[in-house]
């Protein structure tokens, strides 16, 4: 495998509307490809963010005649760049609720891998911004791992970024790359973000790459934080697009970068059993005689 290329981030900032979304993801991949990306990476919702549920669910397309699905596979075949797709709304036929799912695309435009975001972004934010995804979207079950040219990718989307266990199996199972597309909020991103992802990325020694949505979102008024980033196993950022506007920024990865980060603090190869916490309770003082 190859030891060193480029990473591609998209920066979006869709709308409720695929047609335009399509069309910018696609401008942006050729301009991205002209900049020396190898992979290229979308960020989660790419296809649009409804201005509600009714509206995202309405909107939802089965894979088979997904529009922005179809771009990617064809951007892929044009470029000759790996794609992933951060995720998309699948309607699945037979089930009421959606999947927010993710793909990997070769560069022959095959679908290599798809993976169903596990947990739902349901939160009451200090601000009054409340989300409840577990009404619209079905949890995946299935964590997934693909190989790529240049190593093995977990797969994972956004809020997955919480729950750290996730990204040590996948660690654990061979990613040597962590994907983690996102749409963060804006308070959530400037109190978590760069903290979270470095973290992941020094708890597992392997590449983070988080393509991310940006700005306030035509249609529904949504406000994203952006700052697509990459990772490197130490904790460094070796890309950042910012938090102003839509674009794209290349990455320059070397994957000699993992070994060295695990060899100096070789943690995956540390676990060790232990017995389930358990509460010790002070005892009562007595009451006075």
């Amino acid at each position: 495998m190859t030891t060193t290329f480029k990473a591609g981030l998209i920066q979006t900032n869709v709308s409720n509307e695929m047609a335009e979304n399509v069309a910018f993801v696609a401008a942006q991949a050729r301009l991205a490809r002209d900049a020396g990306a190898d992979f290229i990476m979308t960020p989660e919702n790419t296809g649009l963010i409804g201005a509600n549920r009714a509206e995202t669910l309405a909107k939802a397309e089965v894979e088979e005649n997904h529009a922005m699905l179809a771009a990617c596979r064809a951007a892929a075949r044009e470029t000759g760049a790996w794609f992933l797709l951060g995720s998309i709304h699948v309607r699945v036929p037979g089930e009421a609720q959606i999947r927010n799912r993710s793909y990997l695309i070769d560069a022959s435009g095959n679908v290599v891998a798809s993976y169903d975001k596990i947990h739902m972004f349901d939160v009451q934010l200090a601000g009054g911004e409340s989300y409840r995804e577990s009404s619209t979207f079905k949890p995946g079950e299935k964590s997934v791992l693909a190989e790529t040219p240049w190593g093995v990718l977990g797969m994972t989307i956004c809020y997955d970024l919480r729950f750290p266990y996730l990204y040590r199996d996948l660690a654990h199972a061979g990613a040597t790359m962590l994907a983690i597309p996102s749409s963060f909020t804006v308070p959530t991103g400037q109190a978590h973000w760069h903290t979270l992802m470095r973290a992941r990325a020094i708890e597992t020694g392997c590449f983070v790459f988080a393509p991310a949505q940006v700005g306030t979102h035509k249609g529904s008024n949504r406000k994203t934080y952006g700052h697509s980033i990459a990772v490197a196993p130490w904790g460094e950022v070796v890309a950042d697009a910012g938090g102003e506007k839509a674009g794209f920024v290349i990455a320059e990865v070397d994957l000699g970068k993992i070994a060295e980060a695990r060899k100096m603090v070789p943690s995956l190869t540390h676990d060790r059993p232990y017995a389930a916490p358990v509460l010790h309770r002070a005892p009562l003082a007595k009451a006075a005689e």
